[in-house]
């Protein structure tokens, strides 16, 4: 979703207000992220944040 938005990684942390290795390590699954988080990216995406969990 990010990259089909054009959005680097740091440009979306930054708006999301997390660093851009926390973002990595949540694409990676390495971390998993919080309820507020999720909030913060999917308003970051411009989308609602259940759509954070659709299939692709």
């Amino acid at each position: 979703m990010r990259r089909a938005r054009g959005l680097s990684q740091e440009a979306l942390a930054h708006q999301a207000n997390v660093s851009r290795g926390h973002m990595g390590r949540l694409e990676n699954s390495k971390f998993a992220a919080s309820l507020d988080l999720l909030e913060r990216i999917a308003r970051a995406l411009n989308v609602d944040p259940e759509e954070l969990f659709a299939r692709r």
